[in-house]
C-alpha cells in the first residue's frame, strides 16, 4: 500500500521507455500525468487495463492528460507490448523497481495463502505542479479511463 496522499508531491522519477530513452517526470512539467503501475506485460489484467486507457488516450489527450505506465518488464518486453496492442503511450521500464518502491507501487503480496513480494496496482493522478491529485489503488482494469474521469469529476 502507498504511503503517499493525495495532496502530496509526486516523487521526482527518471526510468528508461520501451526505445531506451531516458523519461523523466521533469519532462512533463506544466502537464496532467496519469501514472499506473502494473504487474506484467501481455497478461490479462494489465492488457485489459492498457488497452482501455488505448481506446481513451485520445479523449485524455484532449483534456490535458499525458498517461505513462511503469512495470518491472525490460524495455524489449515493454517494445512487444507496445507493438501488439498499438499503445500511444510510454512504458517506462523498473527492473530495479526504484520507481516502483518510490511510489509505494511495490510490496507484499498474498495469494493462495502464500505471501511473495509484487507490483501493487496503483495508479496516481499528478497535476501540472507535480502533486498527485487523486491515487487509485483498487484499479478497474476494463473500465480504468471512466475510473480516473469520475474520481476527478471529470466525467
Amino acid at each position: 500500500m502507498t504511503h503517499l496522499k493525495e495532496g502530496d508531491k509526486a516523487p521526482v522519477f527518471s526510468g528508461k521507455n520501451q526505445e531506451g530513452d531516458l523519461i523523466s517526470l521533469e519532462n512533463f512539467k506544466g502537464k496532467k500525468v496519469v501514472l499506473y503501475f502494473y504487474p506484467k506485460d501481455d497478461t490479462p489484467g494489465c492488457t485489459a487495463e492498457a488497452c482501455n486507457l488505448r481506446d481513451n488516450y485520445d479523449g485524455l489527450i484532449k483534456k490535458g492528460f499525458e498517461v505513462i505506465g511503469v512495470s518491472p518488464d525490460t524495455g524489449a518486453s515493454h517494445e512487444k507490448f507496445k507493438s501488439k496492442y498499438n499503445l500511444p503511450f510510454t512504458l517506462i521500464s523498473d527492473t530495479e523497481k526504484k520507481i516502483l518502491s518510490d511510489y509505494g507501487a511495490w510490496g507484499e503480496k498474498s495469494m493462495y495463502g502464500k505471501k511473495y513480494m509484487g507490483v501493487l496496482r496503483t495508479t496516481f493522478v499528478i497535476n501540472e505542479k507535480g502533486i498527485i491529485e487523486k491515487i487509485f489503488t483498487k484499479v478497474d482494469t476494463k473500465n480504468h479511463t471512466a475510473q480516473i474521469l469520475e474520481g476527478l469529476g471529470l466525467e
